[in-house]
């Protein structure tokens, strides 16, 4: 069987050796007879898995004990509104836009307040971070919000915002776990699953303590206030379970390999092994300047559109799959989350060079 090195933004390659264990387990979790997709959200097994989860998720990202950790359902959508309804207390709150769904997040925000853009990368087709040192953030808002890695156009904040003291909320779906974060610089960090946690169905909300509260907006539904899974061990509801699982599974496989800081040095090292190509390339041409570059989406883009077909056609049938670029900006992204190996980024480098060759 031909390898297959899948660049998807997501849902994303997941680590081969947790695949493995998942399969051998399918027919039979733990002894239990039955699969983790049969058991009960209710039973003594699950409540096992999802408490283990969390436990190695607090130890991977050192998260203080002033924090919740909960598991939750509908992506970073679901994320864009509860987070104003949640947190929005003055009914005023800051946005950062640089990009799709930092944009769709504070359109949401709209809904419920009086939500501001304080900076904003769109000029310029979201290709860059915009300096974010001296903002004008208002006084009495809320909360200010990021999307801190932009999966569509490759950029990523390395440098966090100057908020003057005010919250900081950030959509960490396609980043998160990829290198260590001081969780206590946020006020709040959410992230859809399918990109570097586990498959889709799942959301990881990590927020403090004294934000979980019950004066909140009004009309808030009860399965949209973080209080009511918070209170419940994210167990309100039937929750994702099997997604659940597997999250966990890939928390072992991250502290297996040594945590966040050795998965920081792995990761730099493949999107070095890209960006060190492009730029030097005649017909590949990297489409975000050095400063903002992500480490987990590199895009790319030759001068010629016609061109980018072909080579994704031709990448396909060699092995390299899911290379077409978002449907907003065209060209070529190649998401190199932290289960794709080095081997696929070589792989895919040498092929570009060959490609390029004729």
């Amino acid at each position: 069987m031909k390898e297959i090195y899948n660049f998807s933004a997501g849902p994303a390659v997941l680590p081969k050796e947790v695949l493995q264990e998942a399969a051998e387990e399918m027919l039979d979790f733990n002894g239990t007879g039955i699969s983790v997709m049969e058991m009960s959200h209710r039973s003594k097994s699950f409540a096992g898995i999802i408490e283990e989860a969390k436990q190695d998720l607090i130890h991977l990202l050192n998260i203080p004990d002033n924090y919740k950790v909960l598991f939750l359902q509908g992506g970073a959508n679901q994320q864009f509104a509860m987070v104003p309804l949640n947190l929005m207390k003055n009914k005023k709150a800051d946005y950062i836009v640089t990009g799709q769904w930092a944009k769709k997040a504070y359109k949401e925000a709209c809904i419920y307040g009086d939500a501001r853009v304080v900076a904003s990368s769109e000029d310029k087709m979201f290709s860059y971070i915009p300096d974010c040192s001296k903002l004008d953030i208002s006084e009495e808002a809320d909360y200010v919000h990021i999307c801190e890695n932009n999966t569509i156009y490759g950029t990523k904040f390395h440098t966090l915002p100057d908020t003057k003291g005010k919250d900081l909320v950030a959509d960490m779906s396609s980043c998160i776990l990829s290198e260590p974060v001081d969780v206590s610089r946020y006020a709040l960090i959410y992230a859809g699953a399918q990109k570097n946690i586990g498959p889709a169905g799942v959301v990881v909300v990590i927020v403090r303590e004294d934000l979980i509260r019950e004066e909140i907006y009004e009309k808030t539904p009860t399965m949209l206030k973080y209080k009511t899974h918070a209170d419940s061990d994210s167990l309100y509801n039937t929750p994702p379970t099997y997604g659940i699982y597997i999250c966990g599974k890939v928390f072992k496989w991250l502290k297996a390999r040594g945590g966040l800081k050795a998965m920081q040095e792995y990761n730099r090292k493949k999107a070095a092994l890209i960006y060190d190509f492009l730029d030097k390339s005649k017909m590949f041409k990297p489409t975000v300047g050095k400063p903002d570059r992500s480490i987990m989406n590199v895009c790319f883009k030759t001068a010629d559109a016609e061109l980018d077909l072909k080579f994704i056609k031709e990448a396909a049938e060699a092995g390299f799959i899911e290379l077409k670029g978002h449907r907003s900006v065209g060209g070529m992204r190649a998401s190199i989350y932290n289960a794709m190996p080095v081997e696929g980024v070589e792989k895919l480098v040498e092929f570009m060079k060959r490609f390029e060759l004729g």
